[in-house]
């Protein structure tokens, strides 16, 4: 069984004031990652377009029409950078690993089974391997096509264009004992506007009495940290799955070491059976 599966957003590597990247949470958090750890990174996007803007004082969609080809050019752009950054500060007795990944990985038996296989080896190869969405070479329209497809054939499909549901797939592919999942907040609130109602634990003895907590919290929950994500509620949601198989879902704030929400030491959402 895998120890850990985790997964950082976005914004959660970025510093939205200083339009850079945040090198103290990339470098704190890589310092952490061992094997026996599989790590989604979202990213690659912002990251290339902070980038583009730091080299050309410009962004793309200024002379872009199409926003859904100046993602792609981004995220080519930021995926080498997230990369090297991740490499710069995981311990060097370590190998790194990217996996870039897309929909039709989960969604056909064999490809399936090999991405799992490719995760499993790492862990006793001493190797660490770095997901995320494969954007550049993914286009919008074609997926949508092949989705439709699959749905057609087949009640339930994965996406995975949202990390949070890439992580989760991954948590249960590989039986983890724990799925992180990093934010730019301490975890779920019942009221987004006041801290005071962050939500610790989720937890009940059987699998209908947690889905019924599950959704409780989905109705609370409101707005996201960016346009196009889905936020809390799709967590949730994603979290779900994972937590009726087994694993134990942490949601917490980026801020924090990953130990210290583990060990219970920093406020996060806990979710499982009991």
């Amino acid at each position: 069984m895998t120890s850990l599966v985790g997964k950082i957003g976005s914004m959660a590597l970025i510093r939205k004031e200083d339009n850079d990247i945040d090198y103290n949470t990339i470098a704190r958090l890589a310092s952490e990652l061992k094997p026996g750890m599989i790590w989604i990174s979202s990213g690659a996007t912002e990251i290339g377009r902070v980038d583009y803007l730091r080299r050309h004082q410009r962004s793309l969609e200024e002379f872009e029409e199409d926003a859904a080809e100046a993602k792609t050019d981004y995220a080519a752009q930021g995926q080498a950078i997230l990369m090297q950054n991740y490499r710069q500060f995981i311990k060097p007795e370590y190998s790194v690993r990217q996996v870039l990944v897309e929909h039709q990985h989960f969604n056909d038996p064999e490809k399936r089974e090999h991405i799992r296989r490719l995760l499993i080896r790492s862990s006793r190869q001493g190797a660490i391997p770095i997901v995320n969405y494969n954007d550049p070479v993914s286009d919008d329209e074609n997926r949508k096509m092949e989705l439709a497809h699959l749905r057609s054939r087949n009640a339930h499909i994965v996406e995975c264009v949202d990390n949070d549901e890439t992580a989760a797939v991954i948590a249960q592919l590989v039986e983890a004992k724990l799925l992180v999942i990093l934010t730019s907040a301490d975890g779920i609130y019942q009221d987004a506007s006041d801290p005071a109602t962050l939500v610790h634990s989720v937890t009940a003895s059987d699998p209908d009495s947690l889905r019924a907590e599950i959704e409780r919290l989905i109705k609370s929950c409101h707005g996201a940290s960016r346009a196009g994500a889905n936020g809390m509620s799709a967590k949730l949601r994603y979290a779900l799955l994972p937590a009726l198989s087994g694993t134990t879902v942490l949601i917490g704030n980026a801020r924090y070491r990953l130990n210290d929400l583990i060990e219970d030491r920093a406020p996060h959402t806990r979710i499982s059976l009991i």
